[in-house]
């Protein structure tokens, strides 16, 4: 945390709410906060068509669309999103279907992060008259302990310093943001790292089923998942660190192709690659997620590795609770809601690391080299397809329907 800086500058400003991070987190509190008649103001520090169309994660859970749905922000995805009943394991050479919505009544919904994204903005800047500051630069963090925060950052246009000063920040700016950069010694961060790497693929070629595909392989995870009746997002188990453009397209498709075979389905549909990135699979938790005035949501305080599509699900989970939160101090005084904020969204944190964790052994097991991993992976899968009650408590934990956390 920066020291003081002046207050009496000119170029100060007061909302009740600095908003960090216009993602799915930091747009969801603030479009609650409007909606309550609160006023905030939004700091990003990339341009807006940037943020409407950085490629992230598509999943979200049930739960999460109708909370969305409740406040009014949903209506772009329930217009065009596509609803998942199902996925596929496939291994042994052939296909596993599970159908997780005979299970439990319940689905997943797939609508691309960026266009929810542009939902989000559309929303928050163009109808509900919110503040927001695109491609800021040098945000600080200033008296966080204090009653009067503030954050100063410095205008794209003018280069001039500005300063504002609020009751709360909303860190939600991300892994290397400004409220990473502030939190005290006191912060605890666990890490854990698989020694994996995922190489993320976007193909322009229709998706070769109509559910998501797990591949469990000696030679790699390899992952499909439908985007658009164009586009299809693939994963590759790599080498951390690995270097993309190792990937030639012909080595790509050929490794698709051989670890999502089954001799019982038609061979994947290829098309020209439009993304090649590795990510490096790895999880941390913050804690606790309050620090004084600042507040922390979405991977600001905690990141899951993309393996079972939990993170944007967290991170509007942390939002909701945040907004409410911050309406009902504000607005009414009730400081509930923020008093329980931190332990609250760490049960469900904790709950989705440790299922991540387990499901990466199974995808991750066949191709570890060791005979052990590869069996007990094995046992995890074949348990799912004989025991009822196995795959109910799965398909609970896979759509975070758990009554509690």
């Amino acid at each position: 945390m920066s020291p003081s800086p002046h207050t009496d500058s000119p170029c100060a400003a007061r909302f009740p709410v600095v908003v960090l991070g216009a993602g799915p987190a930091g747009l969801t509190v603030g479009n609650i906060l409007r909606a309550a008649g609160v006023d905030c103001l939004v700091l990003e520090t990339e341009t807006r068509a940037f943020i409407e169309q950085r490629p992230r994660a598509g999943v979200i859970e049930e739960w999460a669309v109708r909370g969305l749905e409740r406040r009014g922000l949903a209506g772009g995805l329930l217009g065009r999103a596509e609803r998942q009943t199902e996925f596929e394991f496939r291994f042994d050479g052939r296909g596993h279907r599970f159908p997780y919505h005979e299970l439990t009544g319940r689905h997943h919904w797939v609508y691309p992060q960026p266009l929810l994204v542009t939902d989000l903005v559309r929303e928050y800047a163009d109808v509900r008259g919110g503040e927001i500051r695109f491609g800021v630069r040098d945000v600080r963090l200033h008296d966080l302990e204090s009653d009067r925060p503030s954050v100063s950052y410095t205008d794209p246009d003018s280069g001039e310093r500005r300063l504002v000063t609020c009751d709360f920040v909303a860190g939600c700016d991300g892994a290397r943001g400004a409220s990473r950069a502030a939190l005290p010694a006191r912060a605890r961060t666990s890490r854990y790292d698989y020694g994996i790497g995922w190489l993320a693929l976007l193909a322009e070629a229709p998706p070769s089923a109509d559910r998501v595909l797990f591949g469990i392989h000696a030679d790699g995870f390899a992952g499909h998942m439908p985007r658009s009746a164009e586009v299809t997002r693939y994963y590759l188990q790599c080498p951390p660190g690995d270097d993309p453009d190792d990937w030639s397209h012909a080595r790509v498709w050929d490794e698709l192709q051989r670890r999502l075979h089954a001799a019982d389905r038609p061979p994947l549909a290829e098309g020209r690659l439009l993304e090649k990135r590795v990510l490096d699979m790895h999880n941390y938790v913050v804690e606790p997620m309050v620090f004084g005035r600042l507040l922390l949501a979405g991977d600001a305080a905690h990141l899951v590795a993309p393996i079972a599509a939990k993170g944007m699900n967290l991170a509007l989970h942390d939002a909701f609770l945040l907004g409410d939160g911050l309406v009902a101090q504000l607005t009414e005084g009730d400081s509930a809601g923020l008093d329980g904020y931190s332990e609250t969204c760490l049960r469900r944190v904790w709950d989705y690391h440790e299922f991540s964790e387990w499901l990466s052994g199974i995808y991750h097991g066949a191709s570890s080299g060791d005979p052990y991993r590869t069996g007990t992976a094995l046992a995890r899968l074949r348990r799912l397809f004989t025991s009822p009650a196995a795959a109910a408590a799965f398909a609970e934990r896979y759509l975070g329907t758990a009554t509690a956390f």
